[in-house]
């Protein structure tokens, strides 16, 4: 009598309630930014559509809340590090990944760079185009090294 084994076992890597939060993150500002929407609301329908646990809708109204109070900073460090791609002619996807990356890579942010970046090629990747992990990688490459030059501070 022949047996078969059964296939391996593929192991299916769980996200981190953070990467979660990320993604919700994005959704968010995707939507604020590609309409007149304002980011409360759509925060509430996009936590509420996806089963969001309090955890992951706090750690993505973090995201949002910063994104929005620092966006021209923010964009001023989009515009300086990718000079030959201006901001609002960006997808807005990678527009809103550098975004939300960059806040997380701003002062007093605890997160470590190398977390911030990969985490922001990982979502490049899931919700970008063909050349977009590259470049946000590239980008936020530069952004991490002018922070790290400047040190920190405490101007928008």
């Amino acid at each position: 009598m022949e047996t078969s084994a059964a296939p391996p076992r593929r192991r299916t890597k769980t996200k981190s309630p953070q990467h979660r939060g990320r993604v919700l993150a994005l959704q968010v500002l995707y939507e604020v930014d590609v309409t007149t929407h304002e980011w409360e609301p759509s925060m509430e329908s996009h936590a509420e559509a996806t089963a969001a646990t309090p955890r992951v809708a706090a750690f993505a109204e973090a995201i949002v809340r910063g994104v929005v109070e620092a966006l021209a900073r923010i964009d001023g460090l989009i515009r300086e590090n990718a000079p030959m791609f201006p901001v609002d002619q960006l997808s807005p996807v990678d527009r809103n990944v550098l975004r939300l990356a960059i806040f997380e890579l701003l002062p007093p942010s605890v997160v470590p760079p190398k977390v911030v970046i990969n985490e922001a090629v990982e979502l490049a990747k899931e919700f970008g185009g063909e050349a977009s992990a590259r470049f946000v990688n590239g980008v936020l490459g530069s952004v991490f090294e002018q922070l790290a030059a400047t040190g920190p501070t405490t101007t928008d």
